[in-house]
């Protein structure tokens, strides 16, 4: 007790008084120790076989053509599969496979393979242009391509011929009779895989600069797997999950594994949409949702969800952007017996920095949750670089075991991020309150000033998301001579709606100090995100014929 009394810890906030950091309130982490030769697919594999209540439960469920296969059918996917890489096309340790895929039943299968054979594996968009895969090659220089027919013809030629994983020779790659799995197991050889070799280059937005590779260990997989094990659920069935989320997006990427490791029934959907997805979770009794912040909007304020069973339905799980309290309520109001809580991480951190971990943190509505425990942060002063206590904004920094390796053939940038403490800048306005919540307030750079003041968009955003004649919005800074700069809306009108320019003003007038007020409004189709629910604010920026702002981040 009198040692407790002495810490400098605060046990609420878990704010370091001496240090000025702030410490995980999670329960730590038990990873193998770093010198034992683990693939993160393999450490994923180990959980589930060890400590599964139900070792032949499904696995994966296509949503849409409602195809299915156990973990025993998964397993053996990946044996044939890595002995097919390694035999026949001659993969090895520490080459780089690019994939170009939507998300299907069979990119687990493929991740599990590569990282088993110690391949790095570098996902893209399946919908990005020519030139974006160009330069995204240029950085991660694999020797093999995976893509579908549809995706093909953007690749260049690597060393290896590009993989389709949507022919009839990759079907009879992976589906193997067991008396062949049986001799292919044997025919294996085993690959030693460090857990400080890299396993994964992944491309970080792009939405405030140009596209950089973030250069991923087994080890950082391994501790974000680990981080979510402690808090696995006892239950009388697995844990039916559907992923909107892409695999080749990093809250995709590592759900791949979490799910394995948890041995939890995943529901995979090609592309996101919502009648769909409704539809999926009352035939498959979804229990769990994965989605980016605009599904969470949507079902809020859709009449669609109306038409389904979604009694199914336990936890909804947000990350990719800030919710705003406002919408919260919304759903909390529509779907009373729906856990929603949201998650907070960068492709820098694996993924996963905070999260809410129970009912009771998901009510503390506005938050991401509690640091992650393989995690430690400090709130720093942009202007002074004094680390600042509980309440107070500022950027926040973070370290631990999830944090990026650097990035790709870009030490100027690496040395930018990540100082040589091992902290990591995440560019992000954030504040800790006194019980260990983590608010995420803006981007740094995308914080709006007006006359010296700083507006955050999202917390305009969020306000406009909570108007009933408002399907969705986005505001971004409109260059102004006298004020430097104003807060400018892009607002999507509800179907029906009759709101105008100067009502969408007046609405926000109301609720905030004069000096966050938006002064200019244009009516859009859609706001342009990312996969993760990110605005793509320099597509609106192009609307309007604002130059962005060039950036080294």
């Amino acid at each position: 007790m009198d040692q407790q009394a002495n810490s400098p810890i605060n046990p609420k906030s878990g704010f370091n008084s001496s240090a000025k950091t702030f410490h995980s309130l999670r329960p730590p982490i038990h990873l193998p120790p770093e010198e034992t030769p683990f693939s993160a697919a393999d450490y994923a594999l180990s959980l589930h076989a060890n400590h599964s209540p139900w070792p032949d439960s499904l696995a994966i469920i296509n949503s849409s053509t409602s195809q299915k296969l156990s973990y025993s059918d998964f397993i053996e996917r990946i044996k044939s599969l890595t002995l097919y890489l390694q035999n026949v096309t001659q993969l090895r340790k520490n080459d780089t496979a690019f994939i170009l895929c939507p998300n299907s039943i069979k990119v687990p299968v493929l991740y599990f393979s590569l990282l088993s054979l110690g391949v790095v594996i570098s996902p893209a968009n399946p919908i990005s242009t020519e030139s974006e895969i160009s330069h995204q090659i240029s950085l991660s220089n694999p020797v093999i391509a995976f893509a579908i027919s549809k995706t093909c013809h953007k690749l260049p030629k690597l060393k290896y011929r590009t993989i389709l994983i949507d022919s009839p020779e990759f079907d009879s790659v992976i589906t193997m009779s067991p008396a062949a799995a049986t001799t292919a197991q044997q025919d294996l050889e085993k690959v030693t895989v460090s857990q400080s070799d890299l396993a994964a280059i992944m491309y970080s937005s792009g939405t405030t600069g140009k596209v950089k590779g973030v250069m991923l260990t087994h080890r950082n997989l391994m501790a974000v797997i680990a981080g979510y094990y402690p808090f696995k659920q006892e239950r009388k069935s697995p844990t039916v999950m559907l992923y909107t989320v892409p695999y080749f997006h990093v809250f995709g990427f590592f759900y791949s594994f979490k799910s394995v490791a948890l041995s939890e029934t995943v529901v995979v959907m090609e592309r996101f949409d919502l009648k769909k997805m409704l539809r999926a979770v009352e035939k498959f009794r979804v229990t769990h949702l994965a989605v980016a912040p605009p599904v969470v909007v949507a079902m809020a304020k859709s009449d669609l969800t109306d038409g389904y069973d979604l009694r199914s339905l336990e936890t909804v799980g947000c990350g990719g952007a800030p919710l705003g309290k406002d919408v919260m309520k919304v759903f909390a109001d529509r779907f009373p017996t729906v856990d929603l809580w949201q998650g907070y991480g960068l492709t820098e951190s694996t993924g996963v920095l905070s999260r809410s971990n129970s009912p009771e943190e998901s009510r503390h509505w506005g938050s991401v949750g509690r640091l992650t425990a393989c995690c430690e942060a400090k709130i720093v002063d942009a202007d002074t670089g004094d680390a600042l206590p509980p309440g107070k904004q500022g950027e926040l920094w973070v370290r631990g075991s999830t944090i990026m390796k650097g990035y790709v053939g870009d030490p100027e940038a690496t040395s930018t991020t990540l100082d040589p403490d091992g902290w990591l800048r995440t560019g992000d306005l954030c504040y800790i309150d006194e019980e260990g919540f983590l608010f995420v307030v803006d981007r740094l750079k995308e914080l709006i000033k007006y006359k010296g003041y700083q507006v955050a968009p999202a917390e305009l955003e969020q306000l406009l998301q909570s108007h009933l004649e408002i399907a969705d919005a986005a505001v971004i800074p409109y260059p102004d001579k006298e004020a430097g700069q104003v807060p400018m809306a892009f607002v999507v009108k509800q179907p029906q709606s009759r709101i105008n320019e100067r009502g969408v003003m007046d609405f926000v007038a109301k609720q905030v100090a004069p000096y966050k007020k938006v002064r200019r409004v244009e009516f859009v189709s859609a706001i342009p995100k990312s996969p993760a629910g990110k605005i793509l604010r320099k597509e609106l920026r192009k609307m309007v014929l604002i130059p962005f702002p060039s950036s080294k981040m």
